[in-house]
């Protein structure tokens, strides 16, 4: 993906977004320096109830929870956050996890602003990746957000490597034009619960609906999160650090 370049909002561009999120969510630390044993203490302390996931799974995990973060880092995400939870089966846990990512970008110049023209050209991109994988080519809309305004979403299933190994993920992207720039904020969601994709997706769709910009946070119901809506270059790299 060309690396959208970065341009300076104009004067009357909001400053702060707010979200919410369930009270079961939490944020990833994002910085190198600290998010390794951060993250490691965080999902053990989620998961120490839950005393029938093995070694390997605890450590699985949180080599996927870093990964993460590395990328949410080196795409110059504003806020990482996510969720794990343990349920018993009959064939043992059941791992629910989920995590939401939150981007600001500015389209290349040269390619049309028009977030009609962007949802559409995801529908053709979308159609083309999935020729070929054997997986469904995914879906792209036209949104309201009640406290945003129009929105583009877009949901697929994709296949992502993980150290050689096609892990199937549930994604929902919601796009959200930020007022009076040329800039997006995205809130990219996932989950490697496909077969509860249905389910993930109304949780996401939830927390994009929360949006609100200018720091008009709602605070009722649910966690509430505040950050400032600085561009970043969202450019497709990759975390040189190795995971511990």
């Amino acid at each position: 993906m060309t690396e959208p370049t970065t341009e300076q909002p104009e004067a009357a561009a909001p400053a702060e977004y707010s979200l919410r999120f369930p009270d079961s969510w939490w944020h990833l630390d994002l910085d190198p320096s600290t998010r390794d044993a951060s993250i490691r203490r965080r999902i053990e302390a989620q998961v120490e109830k839950a005393p029938q996931l093995t070694r390997e799974q605890l450590d699985g995990l949180i080599r996927t929870t870093r990964r993460t973060a590395r990328e949410a880092h080196a795409k110059g995400a504003l806020r990482a956050s996510g969720m794990i939870r343990i349920l018993r089966a009959g064939s043992g846990p059941l791992v629910l996890s989920a995590t939401t990512v939150v981007l600001r970008i500015t389209v290349p110049e040269g390619e049309s602003e028009d977030l009609a023209d962007l949802v559409m050209a995801a529908g053709v991109q979308l159609g083309t990746d999935a020729e070929g994988s054997g997986l469904p080519p995914g879906e792209v809309e036209l949104v309201e957000l009640p406290h945003a305004g129009a929105a583009g979403r877009i949901s697929r299933i994709e296949d992502i490597d993980y150290h050689g190994t096609r892990v199937p993920t549930a994604v929902r992207h919601t796009l959200v034009p930020v007022p009076n720039t040329h800039d997006y904020l995205v809130i990219a969601s996932s989950t490697p619960n496909v077969d509860l994709a249905e389910q993930f997706y109304e949780v996401f769709d939830a927390i994009a609906e929360s949006l609100r910009f200018d720091g008009q946070a709602d605070t009722t119901g649910t966690t509430g999160t505040t950050g400032t809506t600085g561009t970043t270059a969202a450019a497709d790299t990759t975390d040189a650090e190795q995971e511990k």
